[in-house]
């Protein structure tokens, strides 16, 4: 039963999801408030006092770029929960991956962990590159 529900809600996620268009820079996807960003909208709030860019992917991944100033904490590495627990939570969060599904999981680890200013990177690193 459990799991009837829980599908019954992805699909109604994804079909609000769909209906609320792709013009949309900001889409809140949870209950408590992870906004996924795209690219533009990210890179404005980083100039925004009290904010943090975290880059989830692994060291190989970084090495072949990231975004400047973004803080490296691998989602990947089995200390991750532990090392988001020693974060401000007062800060405001900017989180990416790769193509943003790493860093979807991240923010919602961050938000189960008590931060309430996350935001995700729609399309990750991938869609930054497109951009600048």
């Amino acid at each position: 039963m459990k799991n009837m529900i829980l599908f019954f809600l992805v699909l109604q996620s994804i079909a609000i999801s769909c209906s609320s268009g792709s013009s949309d820079s900001a889409v809140t996807n949870s209950e408590n408030g992870i906004v996924d960003l795209d690219p533009a909208a990210f890179k404005a709030k980083m100039s925004e006092a009290n904010t943090i860019v975290l880059d989830v992917r692994t060291p190989a991944e970084i090495a072949a770029g990231k975004i400047p100033g973004a803080f490296d904490l691998d989602i990947q590495n089995p200390e991750f929960k532990s090392q988001v627990d020693k974060l401000d939570k007062a800060k405001t969060y900017l989180v990416y991956c790769k193509k943003g599904g790493r860093s979807s999981r991240a923010c919602s680890i961050m938000e189960e962990a008590g931060f309430e200013k996350i935001y995700n990177l729609k399309g990750g690193y991938e869609g930054w590159k497109e951009v600048e």
